[in-house]
């Protein structure tokens, strides 16, 4: 079992589901709730990974954070390091790769909750932000749960944009999923069946999680 690279992986998951959260939170809310020019495109640019091979999303934020772009170079001048084949680097691949994950759970969540609930908070005397967080919030958390639970899930077991991004480098980007690469061309079966083991636990239990939000949010959306 390769310890460095799991904790490398927990690290980049939980940032990358501190990170998109809050952002999945606020831009699920604005395609649930609100119509505007332009809404199918920001949601097809945000269901875009999905569709989209890894190593192609990699191969352009390469270029585009690489040493001979504006961002890679601004980056250079301000943390002295390179953005490419660091943490920082696959941090936000990560990020851009999981938006998907996070923000399309969230949006059902807030769809979920009938018109007429904001309505009656609204009569009640409750402002817009009140009514986000005493009623809208809560009534969707189940969507939050699941996109934070599919975010982690799918940051550990990510391969192409993260080696890309990142390469190999033992401490730093060598997250779980390369290593299990690793360990197979390695001929080391026996490391490489443990770590596929624990994925495969996770995995699991992070789709069962979520089956079962989903159940709570139908239950939500029939009262």
């Amino acid at each position: 079992m390769d310890w460095q690279a799991l904790k490398v992986s927990l690290y980049l998951a939980g940032l990358t589901a501190v990170v998109l959260t809050p952002i999945g939170i606020l831009t699920a809310r604005k395609l649930a709730w609100s119509q505007f020019p332009g809404r199918n495109l920001v949601q097809a640019l945000i269901a875009l990974p999905l569709i989209l091979p890894p190593t192609v999303l990699g191969f352009y934020l390469l270029v585009i954070l690489g040493g001979h772009s504006i961002i890679g170079r601004l980056y250079e001048d301000m943390a002295g390091n390179s953005l490419v084949f660091s943490f920082e680097g696959i941090l936000v691949a990560s990020i851009l790769f999981n938006v998907p994950f996070a923000v399309q759970p969230i949006q059902r969540g807030f769809e979920s909750i009938p018109v007429n609930v904001r309505e009656a908070a609204w009569c009640s005397g409750l402002s817009t932000w009140q009514t986000f967080w005493k009623i809208e919030l809560p009534l969707a958390w189940p969507g939050v749960v699941s996109a934070a639970i599919l975010t982690v899930a799918h940051t550990l077991g990510e391969f192409g944009v993260v080696l890309m991004v990142g390469g190999n480098l033992t401490g730093e980007t060598r997250t779980i999923a390369i290593a299990i690469y690793d360990r197979v061309q390695a001929f080391d079966n026996a490391s490489a069946a443990t770590m596929s083991a624990v994925l495969l636990v996770v995995s699991f239990s992070a789709i069962t999680l979520i089956y079962f939000l989903t159940d709570r949010l139908g239950k939500q959306r029939v009262w």
